[in-house]
């Protein structure tokens, strides 16, 4: 439900500076700026953090990850300034962004990093929730993919266990959820197969 006072024009503010926060491609610009070339030409072609780590930089993926999780944190927090529902669409955005940037052919991350920094802004035990439910499953199974995955399933009941079911931050997890799986498609493939790379494993494209 809008809140009262907040106009339609906010809330489309709210979504688009939410998407070009989200649009960053902070891998493609640190690799490059590092001297590391273009990393869509590492590995997977992915832009998030796991694909630079490929490069074998470690730093270079770690700035990754801050700044893909950073844009989802700004987003929402940004957005909070004007509404709860802008601040989850805002968030959503931003993780659209990331998935599918403009500037990049639409053909973005696969969103996990961005995922958990807009979990954390958006309903912060969920989120905490989450980041300790990929945590646990990697250490378990080493399948960066598989903790991804799980987390991701497990956000909504969180959301809704620890702050209700069906407000914005419910949905928002569940719209996360689902788009995390669809670009994870063929790395459940792979899961299926036994042929999924492992954490610390040989790099495979993934």
């Amino acid at each position: 439900m809008i809140a009262h006072h907040v106009s339609p024009a906010a809330l489309t503010a709210c979504v688009v500076g939410g998407y070009l926060l989200g649009s960053i491609p902070f891998g493609l610009v640190i690799t490059r700026l590092a001297g590391v070339g273009d990393i869509r030409q590492v590995g997977s072609g992915n832009i998030g953090a796991t694909n630079v780590l490929r490069t074998g930089r470690r730093d270079l993926a770690l700035f990754t990850l801050l700044g893909d999780a950073g844009k989802g944190v700004a987003a929402v927090l940004l957005a909070g300034l004007v509404s709860p529902l802008g601040a989850a669409l805002a968030g959503g955005a931003a993780f659209l962004g990331h998935l599918f940037p403009a500037w990049l052919q639409f053909r973005g991350g696969k969103g996990v990093a961005t995922f958990f920094g807009v979990m954390i802004a958006a309903a912060w035990p969920a989120g905490l929730a989450a980041g300790a439910t990929w945590i646990l499953v990697a250490a378990v199974f080493r399948y960066s993919s598989l903790a991804a995955l799980v987390a991701a399933a497990l956000a909504p009941v969180y959301v809704g266990l620890l702050q209700g079911w069906g407000g914005p931050p419910f949905w928002l997890a569940v719209g996360m959820a689902i788009l995390i799986f669809v670009r994870h498609g063929e790395n459940i493939e792979r899961l299926i197969e036994g042929k999924e790379s492992k954490i610390g494993a040989a790099k495979k494209a993934s």
